[in-house]
């Protein structure tokens, strides 16, 4: 169980760390657009589009990342104050009652809306904007998958401390 659990979070830690690269990516392509815009007054609505798709990418596939390195925001006043063998009980029901189920709901309600987008290969609304719109919109469904092998690795993880606290104590 560990085993699958620590591939899992490689994995997760590798899209999450590589994507991380478009924080960076962003800032030069925002940089270059104002530079464009002030001292050539010239403009593009496709690479201020990028921005955005690149701000969305990060969020959307960072998102598990974020869930492993336990950097989410929340208010642990009573969390950070049990034993990891409560905690990992605290972390099994909340993955197996909210984290999982919205996933799997969030996956279910956006499968039309991206079947739609990619039916019409659906792109930017503004004149030179950016295309592929539809495959921005499919990264939500990466999102949920990736916090879903996340939850999984989670609940493995919440499993092994809840067995081995048990046996000792």
């Amino acid at each position: 169980m560990q085993s699958l659990a620590n591939k899992l979070e490689s994995f997760i830690a590798f899209t999450g760390r590589t994507v991380s690269w478009l924080s960076l990516l962003m800032v030069l392509v925002t940089f270059v657009v104002v530079i464009m815009r002030y001292l050539f007054d010239a403009g593009s609505i496709a690479m201020q589009e990028s921005v955005a798709y690149m701000h969305a990418v990060l969020f959307l596939v960072g998102a598990a990342w974020t869930l492993q390195q336990d950097a989410h925001v929340r208010v642990d006043i009573f969390y950070s104050r049990w034993s990891p063998r409560a905690q990992a009980w605290v972390d099994l029901f909340g993955t197996l009652l909210l984290l999982l189920p919205v996933m799997l709901f969030i996956s279910y309600i956006s499968w039309q809306y991206i079947a739609d987008s990619w039916r019409v290969h659906e792109g930017s609304r503004e004149a030179g904007g950016l295309p592929g719109v539809y495959i921005l919109k499919s990264f939500i469904l990466v999102m949920t998958t990736l916090l879903v092998l996340q939850a999984v690795a989670n609940l493995l993880k919440a499993i092994d401390v809840i067995k081995n606290r048990g046996a000792q104590g």
